[in-house]
Order: structure tokens, then sequence, then C-alpha cells
């Protein structure tokens, strides 16, 4: 059972930056592949990045390319998301999910949210413009 905790969360101005933390326990060498992911209110949830968590691949949204980098601190079992030139529309709700090989679903890379069976309870973001 993977057990996820987010932080870092906050609110700050259009053009700061923040840095979210997703702690993990119990990591399993089942784990297919990680991720964060959003949520705006009255809007789906939609994937910001996902990566494989055997040294694949990683995959950001568009809307977030160049501006978000995760990074994994793998003695810790943290991974990072480094969010910079924030804009108000990345205000959400900041979930860290993990998906594992057995999870049914789109391949990882479609930053899809389906599949995932572990969640994070999310990190609140507010970017005032």
């Amino acid at each position: 059972q993977v057990q996820l905790v987010e932080s870092g969360g906050g609110s700050v101005q259009a053009g700061g930056s923040l840095r979210l933390s997703c702690a993990v326990s119990d990591y399993s060498a089942d784990t297919a592949c990680m991720g964060w992911f959003r949520q705006a209110p009255g809007k789906d949830r939609e994937g910001v990045v996902v990566f494989y968590t055997d040294g694949g691949s990683t995959y950001y949204a568009d809307s977030v390319k160049g501006r978000f980098t995760i990074s994994k601190d793998n003695p810790k079992n943290t991974i990072y998301l480094q969010m910079n030139s924030l804009k108000a529309e990345d205000t959400a709700m900041y979930y860290c999910a993990a998906r594992r090989h057995s999870d049914l679903g789109p391949p990882c890379r479609s930053l899809t949210s389906m599949g995932y069976r572990f969640w994070g309870q999310g990190t609140q973001v507010t970017v005032a413009s």
C-alpha cells in the first residue's frame, strides 16, 4: 500500500514560484509510474507531469512545459514539483499519485488520471494575477 503526503502549497503572485513535495511511504517495486495532477474548481482533474519509475521518460502537460520541473530524492523517498513563472490558471488543488503495473488504464504517458490507485490528500496552490 503506497501512501502519499503532499506539502508546499500556498498563495503567490503571478510570476512567482513554489515547490511542492510528495513524501512516499511503503514504496513498492510494483509501482509503474507516478505523477502530479491538479484540479481546479469546476474542472476535471488533469495531469501535470508523470514519469515511469523504472527510469523511463517523463511527460509534461503542454501548459506547464518550460515552467514546471519534477525531481526525485530517492534516499528521502520524496518527489518534488518545482513550479516557476506561475500563472493564475495554475490555481488548483495539486495531487501526487502512484499507479501499479497491475492497475488498468491508458498508458501513463497519456497524462490521464485513470488507473492511478494511490492518491495524496492534495495541497492547494493559489496564484493571484
